[in-house]
């Protein structure tokens, strides 16, 4: 794209903001060389980048970005033989970690890596080394000195150093005791990286040592005593050694980065990558952008905004072409907006292209030009003495001699700046010449003849900036197939014109110029009413969806509170089973223990016990009776009752055995555990493990039933006691061995273990049993026993 356009239209205004969320210096670069394409592929990319970026911020996924120094630098020395001082290797030891974090961050298991295959490649392609990483910040204390411990050596050696500058003060603070009045000042100070003491020149003999230095005034001596001297060198001596000892750590540290310099640098460039895109998505998000679709019919435009006015100055405007017209010519007022609107297509075409969202609602569709040219503003050049009509014709001519039919051609004030009847016919010529190349254009103009060359002309449009008559304001929305209103006569009589002046003014006005500004007002008028029974409809639409999602909101809250009814009463049922079954386990007991102590009275007391568990169940069977209104998964046909059979009680969520046939009410006898219940044959289901229908031998509930009936292939024992588990386990192995049952499943729970000891003690002596074993990982572990059946 022409420099000069950018700057027209503003991009790089865009430019410098996107600038601004970039973090690192190469993001940054990145932002302020971005520039429009014309390729639509190089484009579909970028735009799918900026897609990506967009989305992961929108799902608050963290992105720990920070500034890293450019390095390029640093690696090069390090590639050449170069020791990297403890600044630069800092610089390395950022960009490590700033990769790790990034890197972690995007394989943190939360993110669906398939949802971004692009940003999924930078991050792969991110380099970390926490080992370097980590052994640089260990040794190196800050950005002017390595900490103490970077090595044995050095903590020895700055131990010592510590040691004699301990002793020097201590000799020192002797020395300006008793040497006080022969000293400047009680301090102690360094000349030449050793210690001295401030010495009055008439003194100096008074003090014996080295002479390092005076003072300007030549009144003080700085005298290193002689009681220091060789501790002073001892000191010297072990700073010599520290320097060698850091520079070998250096040499060290620098070594550590030598083979990893040149996926460093593959992992920087990665790094900038990442920060481009998400600078892109996070100005998106800014500015409330959404994706441009790209097509090749038409520009269509809903809600566009220019991205450099504020959001709360901004006022919208829905804009098309290129499919039922391609030259679009627009009317108003001064300062009403149409300036505004050139620039506003103009700039957002220029960020589509260049991978950016664009400040439209969602679905707004886009051309892809090979070149947008403008004629916008003040053009004159004093200093190539040509005037403002002179200045756009040169910028025109060089269009005409440009463009194509893949371009955008934006004029404003087309043919202004000489005589008006002139300047129009010109200006109709160029935008006719403009529609037969087959280019997009779009041009602002004051020329009534405009407004009627649009009219005739096919292909052509006519549109408007709205203007409020009453407040004498424009309101900049556009209006397209509406010519504007010149507007003058009413203008001038709301600010007090004298009426006869303004009459007479009437009469220099041509008929025809009067039909046509009548024509306008009737349109006016028209669109205006248009305008107020569409947003009556709207809001007629609006209350009505929202009717109808309160009616939807109210629906799924009684499909709720249906939900939840159905949901407590099958608890209070299985509740009720539940207790009836510990009730039962408990009238067990007792009557084991009544018969052990007391025979005579076991039958009685047995008679009242049975009638008590009765009462108890009769709650469960009145509401189990009732065929049920749910939806049964799995029913069971009436004839397909088979005794033994297992069954699903989806209102309990238990599973039960067929203990007796359906009565002619359709109510049927089962038992779980050791509880029988009537409940109807509807609310029954078929397990997954029924029977074989296909089993010819098995005998349909009828005068038929014996031993030989298909038996399930598992027994549940869970909640028995081990009196009442053992007889139920004997009658069910004879059933199961009648029945050529090659294997069962035996369930008594993990619980304290009581039960499955006493079942498999049983399982030993039975002679039906051949093997048995513990369930495996899958099959129920211990709380199974399976059993191979002789």
């Amino acid at each position: 794209m022409n420099k000069k356009v950018l700057e027209t239209l503003e991009y790089n205004k865009i430019i410098n903001i996107l600038e601004k969320y970039a973090v690192t210096y190469l993001g940054k670069e990145k932002v302020l060389s971005l520039e429009p394409s014309s390729n639509s592929i190089e484009i579909e990319a970028w735009q799918n980048e900026t897609k990506e970026a967009t989305s992961y911020l929108l799902k608050q996924h963290d992105i720990p970005l920070a500034p890293i120094t450019n390095i390029d630098e640093v690696l090069n020395k390090v590639n050449i033989g170069g020791i990297l001082s403890i600044k630069e290797l800092l610089y390395v030891s950022d960009v490590l970690r700033v990769s790790r974090k990034l890197k972690n961050s995007f394989s943190n298991g939360s993110i669906d890596e398939n949802e971004y295959p692009i940003l999924a490649n930078y991050f792969e392609n991110l380099y970390s080394n926490i080992k370097v990483e980590e052994e640089i910040e260990r040794c190196i204390k800050n950005e002017e000195e390595l900490d103490d411990r970077a090595s044995s050596d050095l903590y020895k050696i700055r131990r010592g150093i510590l040691d004699l500058e301990s002793k020097i003060k201590e000799k020192l603070n002797s020395l300006l005791k008793s040497k006080s009045k022969f000293l400047q000042e009680q301090v102690i100070t360094f000349r030449d990286d050793r210690f001295v003491l401030p010495v009055k020149a008439e003194y100096k003999n008074e003090v014996p040592g080295l002479i390092h230095d005076q003072s300007s005034t030549g009144s003080t001596l700085f005298i290193e005593p002689t009681s220091i001297f060789n501790l002073n060198n001892d000191i010297k001596e072990l700073k010599l050694k520290e320097q060698l000892e850091v520079q070998r750590i250096l040499t060290l540290l620098t070594q550590m980065v030598v083979p990893i310099v040149e996926i460093i640098k593959i992992g920087i460039l990665n790094i900038s990558y990442i920060d481009f895109a998400f600078a892109k998505g996070k100005y998106a998000i800014a500015i409330n952008a959404f994706a441009p679709i790209f097509n090749d019919e038409e520009c269509n435009f809903k809600n566009a905004r220019h991205p450099l006015i504020a959001e709360d100055k901004v006022v919208p405007i829905n804009i098309w072409f290129g499919k039922d017209f391609k030259s679009l010519i627009i009317t108003g007022p001064n300062t009403g907006g149409k300036t505004v609107t050139l620039k506003t297509c103009g700039l957002l075409c220029l960020m589509a292209q260049s991978g950016l969202f664009v400040p439209v609602d969602d679905g707004s569709k886009f051309l892809l030009f090979e070149n947008i040219y403008t004629d916008i503003g003040d053009e004159q050049s004093i200093e190539q003495s040509l005037s403002t009509f002179s200045a756009h014709m040169t910028n025109l001519v060089s269009i005409i001699n440009n463009v194509t039919k893949n371009d955008l051609v934006l004029i404003d004030e087309i043919g202004s700046g000489t005589d008006p009847v002139e300047g129009a016919a010109i200006a109709m010529s160029i935008l006719e010449y403009l529609y037969n190349s087959n280019c997009i254009s779009i041009a602002t103009t004051h020329y009534s003849e405009l407004k009627t060359f649009a009219i005739q002309t096919p292909g052509i449009e006519n549109a408007s900036c709205e203007f409020d008559v009453e407040t004498l304001r424009p309101t900049y929305k556009l209006l397209i197939g509406v010519p504007g209103k010149s507007n003058a006569f009413a203008i001038s009589k709301k600010l007090g014109l004298k009426e006869d002046i303004l009459n007479r003014a009437n009469e220099f006005l041509s008929e025809e110029d009067i039909k046509f500004e009548d024509v306008l007002s009737s349109m006016e008028q028209d669109r205006i009413k248009a305008r107020e029974e569409r947003e009556q409809s709207k809001k007629i639409l609006s209350d009505a969806e929202r009717v109808k999602a309160q009616i939807e909101k109210e629906k799924e809250k009684i499909d709720k509170q249906k939900t939840e009814i159905i949901t407590k009463a099958r608890e209070k049922a299985r509740d009720l089973l539940l207790d009836a079954q510990d009730e039962a386990n408990d009238i067990i007991k007792e009557l084991t223990s009544i018969k052990n102590k007391n025979p005579k009275d076991a039958g009685k007391k047995a008679e009242e016990e049975r009638a008590k568990l009765k009462k108890s169940l009769s709650s469960i069977q009145s509401e189990l009776l009732e065929p049920s209104k749910e939806v049964v998964n799995n029913p069971i046909k009436k004839e397909e009752i088979i005794l033994g059979m297992n069954v699903y009680i989806p209102s309990l969520d238990q599973e039960a055995t067929i203990c007796k046939l359906p009565d002619k009410n359709d109510n049927v006898m089962v038992q779980s555990g050791i509880v029988k219940l009537k409940i109807h044959l509807s609310q029954l289901e078929k397990t997954k493990e029924d029977l074989n229908k296909n089993n010819k031998n098995s005998i349909k509930a009828s005068n038929n039933f014996n031993k030989s009936k298909d038996i399930s292939t598992e027994i549940k024992l869970l909640g028995m006691t081990v009196d009442e588990a053992i007889p139920v386990l004997e009658k069910y192995l004879d059933d199961a061995y009648l029945s050529n049952v090659a294997s069962v499943r035996v369930v008594h729970g993990k619980g304290t273990g009581a039960l499955r000891k006493a079942v498999q003690e049983y399982l030993k002596k039975n002679p039906h049993v051949k093997s048995y074993r513990a369930g495996m990982f899958g099959e129920g572990d211990i709380g199974v026993t399976i059993v191979e059946l002789a």
